[in-house]
């Protein structure tokens, strides 16, 4: 069942190669992949750039024991999968963070994993407030890289730096306060 969600919620390798790339320019980071499903974007993350360590939370338990297993195979350390919903977390423990738009869910219903958690307009609203407000108060030089996003989490003192997979995978970076 996680295979068959993959090209609709898990991140491609080119997308995740690019946005480690961007993520990792400097010294060793804390990177958050917030919504990060059964891992993809973290482990292949965690392969390329082993200096940096990465985290990835999730609200969906089962989804988040396939991460764990995968993780457990092929026995990679820089990452850490957390159970929960994002609006819990302390988001300045974290330097830079991956968002492939995981509260799309929220507004269309095709796109839903499961029937397990509450969706709504509202929720996506509330979600993508506590984003961008997050975000905003990080300190100059956090990397954001969206992808498949509707920029509305992103405020507008990060500058957009580059563009990339059509228009789909963006990369962001604080410039002032």
């Amino acid at each position: 069942m996680i295979q068959a969600w993959s090209a609709q919620h898990w991140t491609p390798l080119r997308v995740a190669r690019l946005t480690t790339d961007f993520l990792t320019s400097g010294p060793p980071s804390r990177i958050l992949d917030i919504g990060s499903g059964a891992g993809k974007f973290c482990l292949a993350a965690a392969c390329f750039a082993p200096q940096h360590y990465f985290y990835g939370i999730e609200q969906r338990g089962y989804i988040l024991e396939e991460a764990r297993r995968a993780q457990k195979k092929i026995g990679i350390t820089n990452v850490s999968f957390l159970q929960g919903n994002f609006t819990q977390l302390d988001l300045s423990r974290f330097d830079h963070f991956y968002f492939f738009n995981s509260f799309y869910e929220n507004l269309e219903e095709e796109g839903r994993i499961d029937h397990d958690i509450e969706y709504s307009a509202e929720r996506y609203r509330y979600y993508v407030r506590h984003l961008h407000n997050g975000l905003r108060s990080m300190p100059i030089g956090t990397r954001i890289a969206t992808y498949h996003s509707l920029y509305e989490e992103v405020p507008l003192n990060y500058d957009l730096v580059d563009t990339l997979e059509g228009g789909n995978l963006n990369f962001w970076i604080k410039r002032r306060s």
